[in-house]
């Protein structure tokens, strides 16, 4: 469902006008904009030998993503002027636009391309486009290519077509992969230089069952065909409800969720493997708890509890490599809690992303024996090493923590977010050097440590 637009685009076009530069170029950091890197090695953890808690400071897993932090965004959902600065402190990384089925049943104006760069610039971030498959053509997908990155130069490296085409009516696998590839051809030839993402399934479950079989079968189809043109495969999770009449979710159903990627990202390399001989990165372009608009529950998108999924969730994901992750979505009316933002300001969930800055960017080994706890660890740019703890039961924890290949010298900060913390920092502590971590009830505690 697709939420009213509160804000015109002619006015939205005023606001951002200014944002616009006289000459091309992308206007992002260099690093981007470059073909991610396959791994096969998709798991983070290590051995836990001893305490509760252990780190490996000096096992270096590999580089985190920097499009882990992506979100969508699209025309339907345009942000009001005056919660645009509270949308440029999200720090998102990765825009995907547009957003859901909305680019699938209209056009993409040459002045709602303007729009959009204008928005990736002013927060830094890797624009993506998607062009439109159903009621669209190859040669319209190449035009779009044509203004984006040839006239205007704005140098638009990521690029989908369609999005959720499992779900088009009378739409078979056999029609997808021929109109998916007749279109990527058109686009090549026009920038050769652009990479696709794809194919956007609607749903990606660790279940093994029929239903199940069915993505894994379409994704495997579309390889099969059409693989040699993708450079990374997408697909989009919506958990809950699991059936249209279904109860309100509760917060024990999504405590337990997160640890489901370390199934579906593993089985998700799998198919890739076994379709195409060789691996290839992987991106979770879609994803929020809930594909219905649930709202006010203690559960839903707007809750508090909310918060704590998506920071336990995006941990995962991390630990499993992932490199494109891309929250839905940015802003949502009142109708829809899905939007990081609403009409009020900010929700909960919002506050991760303030978490998750302070998070370094090489991946760490790390691993918990709490069956509920999870820890992500990672060394950032200036030497520091950093710890995301995540507590999503109803009870504190006090659990000891082991960290190894490095002295624990240096001033440790922390940083939480709980039922009485937006992911503020609480200033120092010496938790880490008495070797035992307070982790409040429904929390997300994110340790600094400075290098020696």
């Amino acid at each position: 469902m697709i939420p009213t637009r509160r804000l015109s685009f002619g006015a939205a076009i005023f606001a951002l006008a200014a944002l616009l530069p006289l000459s091309g170029g992308s206007g992002v950091p260099s690093q981007k904009g470059t073909a991610l890197q396959a791994t096969s090695v998709p798991t983070a953890s290590a051995t836990a030998d001893s305490g509760a808690l252990t780190v490996q400071a000096d096992q270096t897993i590999g580089s985190i993503s920097p499009f882990v932090y992506g979100v969508n965004d699209g025309p339907w959902a345009l942000v009001p002027d005056n919660l645009q600065a509270l949308s440029g402190q999200v720090g998102a990384t990765y825009l995907r636009y547009p957003a859901g089925n909305w680019g699938d049943q209209h056009d993409l104006q040459p002045f709602l391309v303007d729009l959009f760069i204008a928005s990736a610039r002013q927060r830094h971030a890797e624009p993506t486009i998607s062009v439109r498959l159903k009621g669209g053509t190859p040669d319209d997908a190449a035009a779009l290519v044509q203004y984006t990155n040839i006239q205007q130069k704005y140098g638009v490296h990521y690029w989908s077509i369609g999005n959720e085409p499992d779900l088009y009516p009378n739409y078979t696998v056999d029609q997808y992969v021929r109109d998916w590839r007749a279109m990527a051809v058109a686009m090549r030839a026009v920038d050769p230089s652009i990479l696709f993402v794809g194919p956007d399934i609607s749903q990606y479950p660790a279940t093994a069952d029929a239903y199940g079989q069915k993505f894994r079968d379409w994704l495997s189809a579309f390889l099969k065909a059409d693989g040699d043109l993708v450079s990374i495969v997408s697909i989009h999770r919506y958990p809950f409800p699991a059936a249209m009449n279904a109860p309100a979710t509760t917060i024990d159903q999504l405590r337990q969720n997160p640890a489901e990627w370390d199934t579906i990202i593993p089985d998700l390399r799998q198919v890739i493997k076994a379709a195409l001989g060789h691996d290839l990165p992987v991106g979770v372009t879609e994803v929020n708890s809930h594909w219905s608009p649930a709202k006010g529950g203690p559960a839903d998108p707007d809750s508090f509890f909310h918060a704590i999924w998506w920071a336990d969730a995006l941990g995962h994901l991390i630990r499993q490599q992932v490199a494109v992750v891309a929250y839905f979505t940015l802003y949502t009316g009142a109708t829809d809690a899905s939007g990081l933002i609403g009409p009020s300001g900010v929700r909960p969930t919002y506050y991760v992303y303030s978490l998750y800055q302070h998070l370094g960017n090489q991946l760490l080994g790390s691993a918990s024996t709490d069956a509920s706890v999870t820890i992500t660890a990672a060394r950032r740019a200036d030497g520091a090493l950093t710890l995301l703890v995540i507590n999503p039961a109803d009870q504190d924890k006090a659990l000891p923590i082991s960290i190894s290949g490095q002295a624990i010298t240096g001033a440790v900060t922390l940083w939480r977010l709980d039922a009485s913390h937006n992911a503020q920092s609480l200033g120092t502590t010496d938790e880490i050097s008495k070797g035992t971590l307070h982790l409040p009830a429904q929390s997300a505690s994110l340790y600094v440590i400075s290098a020696p």
